[in-house]
């Protein structure tokens, strides 16, 4: 038998950590995310303790935030770095199911060891245990699995020797890229064992590029060939092969237009000529336009979400055909699409080299140039004798002209993420949108983890006030260890994106803006001062010129920087934009949702789910 080392199981899964690399990093799991409880500071927080700066920890202020961090560092630096992030059992395990939900939804790796029961179940009831009276087997940490890609518990010291290889090869995939939960055992964590030396020896783990199968790649290129009209819809996928350059190449010499969803935005530089914006219900027009013309509509990297698609209005050429080129044969084959299975980048050379000449007629070039016209109209500054509140796309308009190309604008909910989309002209890198859930609190968190991932960048959090309230504490985290961003706080004084949809679908104004809520008194919240008390850099923009001004200003600090102004929540982008399905009811109300229902139905028999 080979030499063994005496160790807790929790010192094991450190050490194990922290000797996990890739062909491009030293330090697979760059670090911990912790806040500890008893369920995981005896076994873990003694483990990182000793591991010191080997595998550093890093204290959050809530657990579903700093997983967010966590998210946010991996989705920047394209899922080639990951970090872990642990808490106790209960509460502090449960927060983190969003995050997870978050991370799973988008195809984003982080690892969550989650303090578990007692194994020897000695104790039981111990604090914070949830009692399924039908299960013995069953603790609160079994919330994760549908959430996670893959789910381990461990019970036994022993586990790790399989658990730790099992979830580093998920989160290294590309195909089975996600997050992974190990409920460890409170117990577990400090029991000892002797662990063969050879488990700790460095390994590197390879990010894998899967060939295309070659007959279906000549199925599509067969597709490609017989099209008057195709469009390329750039998804996610794009950005993680590390195709940017090829894709643009590739629709520059075919002259195929492109659109980019959330997740593929900045792929191509906004001043690419074949770069039409975004498609679906957060559409830009030319965008959209060349979505309803399009014969054959090639997928690459993209799930199709309901907003790409407009609910599935969008495509409206009735010879439509889909292609999906993807990593994932679960998003290569939906919605009846021609697909492909593979590596973006690998897939896209294979296809390029078969189509030989191939090249389609002129794009629309004008449609591209009056649609940044449109762009700029409604992105211009207001008037300086304007007396009234600016719009989200006015204070985008501001953060734009300001924006250098190390500038990365980044969201997750409410008004922004649409008005970001159709509007924002992203330089290539320069766009970070967490859509896949579209998750509130993502925000200020998210900020952090793309600066950690990538110091140079100057990165843009847009938050609204709701959004805000819900997740703002990270800010005191990124203070504490010096990381500067500067957040951008919308207040329009309630949610104003929902309570416009709420009045889209017909109904009243009710519980989203404070005016329209059941309260006593309209809160009067003082966001400067808020944010201050947790040690950032808080001023009220006077108007949209001030704005300016102050995001420059906001460059030179070590510090996030929190610039609030007030904003009119009436207003929608003012431009672009396509259906989107959110259903109306089909009985009872006053007129206006019978009009909206109406509405409603005239869009819906247009959906085209499947071929």
């Amino acid at each position: 038998m080979g030499k063994t080392v005496r160790l807790t199981a929790a010192q094991a899964m450190m050490r194990w950590l922290s000797v996990q690399r890739t062909e491009e990093a030293d330090r697979f799991i760059e670090g911990v995310w912790a806040i500890f409880g008893h369920g995981n500071v005896a076994g873990i927080g003694e483990a990182l303790h000793g591991i010191g700066d080997a595998l550093p920890t890093w204290r959050g202020q809530n657990e579903q935030t700093m997983a967010h961090a966590a998210i946010a560092y991996a989705k920047t630096l394209r899922r080639r770095r990951a970090h872990a992030v642990t808490s106790s059992i209960g509460p502090g395990s449960t927060n983190m199911v969003t995050a997870a939900a978050l991370a799973h939804v988008n195809r984003l790796p982080v690892l969550f060891i989650c303090g578990d029961v007692f194994a020897s179940r000695r104790p039981d009831p111990v604090l914070q245990q949830i009692e399924d009276f039908d299960d013995g087997t069953v603790s609160a940490n079994d919330a994760f699995r549908p959430v996670t890609r893959y789910f381990d518990r461990i019970t036994r010291p022993e586990h790790l020797l399989t658990a730790l290889p099992r979830a580093l090869r998920t989160m290294t995939d590309p195909v089975d890229c996600g997050p992974v939960c190990l409920a460890f055992c409170q117990d577990v964590q400090a029991e000892a064992f002797d662990w063969p030396e050879s488990f700790f020896e460095p390994r590197v783990w390879r990010i894998r590029r899967p060939e295309p199968d070659p007959v279906e790649v000549e199925a599509v290129v067969a597709a490609i060939r017989a099209a008057r009209a195709p469009v390329i819809v750039a998804g996610g996928g794009v950005l993680y092969a590390g195709a940017e350059e090829l894709l643009a190449d590739f629709a520059e010499r075919r002259n195929i237009p492109i659109v980019e969803t959330q997740a593929g935005k900045g792929a191509t530089s906004w001043e690419h000529a074949m770069n039409f914006g975004s498609p679906g219900v957060t559409g830009s027009a030319c965008g959209n336009a060349a979505c309803e013309a399009a014969d054959l509509v090639i997928g690459v990297g993209t799930r199709f979400q309901d907003f790409t698609t407009g609910s599935w209005t969008v495509f409206a050429n009735p010879d439509r055909r889909l292609v999906s080129i993807n990593v994932h044969g679960y998003d290569a084959l939906k919605h009846g699409a021609l697909g492909v299975v593979g590596d973006a980048k690998v897939t896209l050379e294979r296809i390029d080299a078969a189509l030989g000449e191939t090249r389609f007629g002129a794009a629309d070039a004008q449609s591209r140039i009056d649609w940044h016209a449109a762009v700029g109209k409604v992105t211009a500054a207001p008037p300086a004798d304007a007396n009234k509140l600016p719009s989200d796309a006015q204070v985008i308009g501001a953060v734009q002209r300001v924006a250098t190309r190390d500038t990365v604008a980044m969201c997750a909910a409410g008004t922004m993420p649409g008005a970001l989309q159709v509007l924002w002209q992203a330089a290539r890198g320069g766009y970070h949108m967490e859509y896949g859930y579209s998750c509130m609190g993502y925000e200020v968190a998210g900020a952090m983890g793309i600066r950690l991932a990538d110091p140079s960048k100057e990165v843009i959090c847009f938050v609204g006030d709701g959004s805000y309230m819900m997740a703002n504490s990270e800010l005191a985290t990124a203070v504490m260890r010096r990381i500067p961003f500067t957040v951008v706080l919308t207040d329009n004084r309630g949610y104003g994106c929902i309570n416009r949809l709420q009045q889209e679908c017909g109904g009243a104004e009710f519980n989203n803006m404070y005016k329209d809520s059941r309260v006593e008194t309209q809160p009067e919240i003082d966001f400067v001062a808020h944010a201050a008390s947790m040690g950032a850099h808080a001023e009220k923009a006077a108007d949209i010129a001030d704005l300016e001004v102050k995001i420059v200003a906001a460059r030179g600090r070590a510090i996030p920087s929190v610039i609030v102004i007030d904003t009119e929540a009436v207003s929608g982008t003012g431009a672009g934009g396509h259906w989107w399905d959110v259903a109306v009811p089909q009985t009872g109300g006053p007129e206006r949702l019978e009009r909206a229902r109406e509405r409603y139905n005239a869009n819906a028999a247009l959906q085209r789910v499947a071929d």
